[in-house]
């Protein structure tokens, strides 16, 4: 299993032809994952995030930076979001990231730069964290848990890849163990901004399953902020 490719096929990453053409760090990786077709063409096509996420935002994720570039997306959107933050940028107010960004981004913010604090490919910590998120409502119940065992059945993933999935799907979301995956500052950040991808905080439940995770990372609220700006412009960009 490549990890980076996972992500990306997991996000629905689906612009190959626009990263290849791209130069500097958004390229490279790009190159590292030999190209980017996704499960039938990414998220919007009925990949994992579109089964877990379900069509209203997936659809937004599919029109925004996140659905152009995948897992090359997050990185843009954390060093947006990190930038905007050092600079002292008001968070309501401040640019956020588009695909000429992606790029330019710095090498550490992207999601293969470095193992998990726990040693294990960080893009499989930002998987769990999002499948984590998406259950914070509670609507991924024992009946859809089954749903969507049964379309992970029918998607072709290797083994290792359906056996992260099912694992991640059945255990309780433990935010410790989210939160202990984060080795630096920027990985938290990475953590938080794919789990806000994955909630609208107007759900009690989710908005405080957002403020927890924060808090366990370690996150200031400023650059909190910052992240959920940058992960609203990343689905609806």
């Amino acid at each position: 299993m490549d990890p980076t490719k996972f992500l990306d096929q997991f996000l629905g990453g689906n612009s190959k032809q626009k990263l290849q053409q791209a130069g500097g760090a958004a390229k490279q990786q790009f190159d590292r994952m030999g190209g980017m077709d996704g499960f039938a063409g990414g998220a919007a096509a009925g990949g994992l995030a579109g089964l877990l996420l379900g069509n209203k935002k997936v659809r937004k994720m599919a029109g925004g930076v996140v659905g152009y570039g995948g897992a090359a997306a997050l990185g843009a959107l954390a060093f947006k979001a990190y930038q905007n933050w050092q600079q002292g940028k008001q968070a309501e107010s401040a640019p956020v990231a588009t695909e000429a960004d992606m790029p330019r981004t710095e090498a550490r913010f992207l999601p293969d730069s470095a193992p998990a604090a726990t040693g294990e490919p960080f893009q499989l910590s930002l998987i769990r964290a999002m499948i984590g998120a998406a259950k914070a409502d509670g609507h991924v119940d024992a009946e859809e848990q089954k749903r969507l065992f049964e379309q992970v059945e029918r998607m072709g993933l290797d083994a290792e890849a359906k056996g992260f999935v099912f694992d991640a799907l059945a255990k309780p979301t433990d935010l410790s163990e989210v939160a202990a995956a984060a080795r630096t500052q920027e990985q938290a950040a990475e953590l938080y901004l794919v789990s806000r991808l994955a909630i609208d905080p107007d759900h009690p439940a989710e908005k405080a399953y957002l403020e927890a995770l924060a808090h366990r990372l370690n996150l200031p609220a400023e650059l909190a902020a910052h992240l959920d700006r940058q992960a609203e412009a990343g689905l609806a960009a």
